[in-house]
């Protein structure tokens, strides 16, 4: 904590010592544009066409036609490259995205420049903040390393949101949607605007709820957004609050029986169990227990017509649990001596557990832009701890008693400390060309001492160079190439998996832009060379999180193709498709007790075809009408080209309706909003796992490998609508 109070001290007097420079001119700019303040808080981790990466940006507006409930995952699906899931089914609840076959874990994210991603697992929860769309003003999704970012290094892409951005004028809506499966959502906002030229304190509540389209996969969701801006000529400070609470009943075991998979695709195998008299019976509390809050503090500065300044401090704060009905366990696995019981001695037993994480995650990122003509410079960076308390509890056992109420039988202390510190430059030599630089180093401190990754004590001291040259033919069009370095350390699920060795990645872009009246292409081909990746074997461990393993040399190269066609006045085209091939190199498996070489082996989990559609006919300027389609191509979800690890390619379309009326009085205006998902009521997984194991007690001396997998079903048709008031 020292640390981190240090670097933030040298970092706000260096701010308040510049400001003294400060120019009156920049105050007019300021207020011709009063938005440049807030994008100052996101501006060292995003790109602009100018800058030689692949990436996509998605506006406010874009988001509020389909933010009827569903998850920010599910709202990025017609995205290129990006495959979706929901454990549940109708995305609501936990739910994943993956870009170029990567998977939420290597997807860096970052909330006004802050990390989001969980220091141990890597992973982003999004069910953690229930209708966060509601409080996005943008996000930005840059595909493949990159620009450096804080937080773990991107391996697939990057994803950053900006929260609202403040308001001049004062404005409240509540918005309240319903749909299939119970699915409602209840939201209110509202907004001061600024309160004597410089104060605007803006908020927002939300609930929603949903039984899911799996067997009890409800959903209990709420959270929260208040934030409180003060500007004033060229200072914006922000404080930000957010943060939600979950229940969700557990989804996250898929379903195995071919069977049921046909003809009961809603059957969920969690909480089952059975009971003294023999009777299948499903455990209540098979639930995910979650809260979450989120502390922000940012300040930007104009310091002259080209430098600005950005400081933020954070807190998070995590705590919850999840319950589990576990039958037939070994009483030695939680710590328990066998029992006498008629006497009979018991080893094994039915019973209720509770797992906790209590967590702490705190900082402070910087950044400094330098802009003049031909030149344009960020330095940044960022520290940041993590302290995490892993523990478990028996709640009750069927046969034994235990020796204490709410019995402990593990804990298990973690803390991750990540210091970043960067460099960019922008650098235009004439009207044509322009080079860019950007220089990472980042060192990543892990220790942990559980039973389930033995006692770790890692330093990871990374550096990241990135490169690219951008050349503009015309003032309609450009054609960069650039290559960035990627280093990435395990996280906790790998060490407890095994010896797991750190990432590395070359990233390679070419690719072409262009920005006319009637069109807007972006064509881009990659190659992504990796040594150590670790890729998801298919498998789950007994929480359901995937299981990784280091793959020696892969690589993933592809082209991706997106543009916005302008077919007339009222009718809009947005296609994307991305062509690729994912292999493993030189892959090797012991299958029936037999170490054999399998060659170049598809990367699991990820499609060689992924293709998206919007087509956008506005009959008038109040009403838009679209569908949207994706089609996913067969994907394995192993790394040995099993047939039966293999997923089906699948298609699915939207149809998504908005229409907005504007009364003379009372209201601003009144939204209706419509989404029909699945609108062909196509029935389809797109997700699902994958996992061997040897038998060798069926046949003396002879080891047979057995192969398995299970799939999670998606809803078919169904429809969500919604209402927005606007004051």
């Amino acid at each position: 904590m020292k640390t981190l109070f240090k670097i933030s001290s040298v970092v706000l007097v260096a701010l308040l010592s510049a400001k003294a420079y400060s120019q009156e001119s920049v105050k007019d700019t300021i207020k011709q544009k009063p938005e440049l303040l807030d994008e100052v808080i996101v501006s060292a981790v995003r790109v602009t066409d100018k800058t030689p990466v692949t990436f996509s940006n998605i506006t406010k507006e874009e988001l509020e036609s389909r933010n009827l409930g569903q998850d920010i995952p599910i709202l990025l699906n017609f995205m290129p490259s990006v495959v979706t899931t929901s454990d549940a089914g109708a995305g609501i609840g936990y739910t994943g995205i993956r870009v170029r076959g990567s998977d939420a874990t290597r997807v860096n994210v970052t909330i006004n420049g802050i990390p989001y991603n969980d220091s141990e697992s890597h992973g982003s929860f999004w069910v953690n903040m229930p209708d966060f769309t509601s409080s996005v003003e943008s996000l930005q999704l840059q595909r493949g390393v990159g620009t450096s970012t804080n937080g773990s290094g991107a391996f697939g892409a990057s994803l950053n949101l900006l929260t609202d951005a403040y308001s001049e004028k004062s404005s409240a809506e509540i918005s309240n949607s319903f749909g299939s499966f119970n699915t409602r959502k209840h939201t209110v906002k509202f907004s001061t605007g600024l309160m004597n030229d410089h104060f605007e304190l803006a908020g927002r509540v939300s609930n929603i709820a949903s039984d899911g389209f799996i067997d009890r996969a409800t959903s209990e969701l709420k959270s929260y957004f208040l934030q409180g801006t003060f500007v004033k000529n060229t200072t914006l400070i922000k404080a930000l609050v957010f943060g939600g609470a979950e229940r969700t009943y557990q989804a996250w075991n898929g379903l195995e029986d071919p069977e049921k998979l046909k003809n009961d695709r809603t059957y969920n195998t969690s909480g089952e169990y059975i009971d003294d008299n023999n009777v299948l019976r499903f455990y209540d509390n098979e639930t995910d227990n979650y809260n979450q809050d989120h502390f922000q503090l940012h300040w930007s500065e104009a310091l002259s017509d080209y430098w600005t300044t950005n400081v933020a401090l954070h807190y998070t704060m995590g705590k919850g649990y999840y319950e589990n009905y576990k039958q037939n366990q070994k009483l030695s696995n939680y710590n328990l001596s066998p029992a006498i019981v008629d006497g009979v001695e018991i080893k094994k037993t039915d019973l209720i557990r509770r797992k906790w994480l209590d967590n702490d995650f705190y900082g402070t990122t910087f950044s400094a832009n330098y802009a003049k003509e031909n030149l344009e410079v960020i330095i940044g960076g960022g520290y940041n701890r993590y302290e995490g308390k892993h523990s478990g509890n028996v709640l009750w056992t069927r046969d034994v008693v235990l020796p204490t109420y709410n019995y402990q039988f593990y804990e298990d202390f973690a803390n991750k400390e990540d210091l970043n510190v960067f460099a960019k430059v922008d650098y235009a030599l004439n009207a044509k060309w322009r080079l860019y630089g950007d220089l990472q180093y980042r060192r990543a401190h892990y220790s942990a001492d559980g039973d389930d990754t033995g006692i770790v004590d890692d330093t990871f001291d990374f550096f990241n160079p990135k490169a690219g040259i951008t050349y503009l033919p015309t003032n309609k069009s450009s054609i960069y190439l650039s290559y960035a370095r990627a280093n990435r350390e395990p996280n906790r699920n790998d060490y407890e998996d095994g010896s797991p060795r750190p990432e590395k990645l070359n990233d390679f872009e070419l690719g072409w832009r262009y920005k006319g009246r009637a069109a807007k292409i972006n064509l881009n081909a990659y190659y992504m060379k990796y040594k150590d990746q670790l890729v998801l074997t298919g498998a789950l461990n007994d929480v359901g999180a995937p299981v990784r393993e280091n793959s020696g040399d892969s690589y993933r190269m592809g082209i991706e193709a997106e543009a916005v066609l302008k077919i007339s006045d009222y009718f809009y085209v947005r296609p994307n498709v991305t062509v690729s091939l994912n292999k493993n190199e030189d892959f090797v498996f012991v299958r029936d007790g037999v170490l054999q070489e399998l060659g170049n082996t598809n990367i699991a989990f990820s499609p060689n075809v992924i293709a998206g559609n919007a087509i956008t006919f506005m009959p008038t300027k109040n009403l838009n009408l679209s569908l949207l389609s994706k089609f996913v191509g067969s994907q394995y979800m192993g790394n040995i080209d099993s047939e039966q690890s293999k997923l089906d390619a699948y298609a699915v379309s939207d149809v998504s309706i908005s229409y907005t009326y504007s009364p003379k009085s009372i209201f601003k205006s009144i939204v209706f909003n419509a989404l029909v998902n699945n609108v062909f009521d196509y029935q389809y997984e797109s997700n699902g796992y994958f996992f061997t194991f040897d038998d060798d007690y069926s046949q003396p001396n002879v080891v047979t490998t057995i192969e398995g997998a299970g799939y999670y079903p998606q809803a078919g048709i169904n429809f969500l609508v919604g209402v927005t008031l606007k004051f």
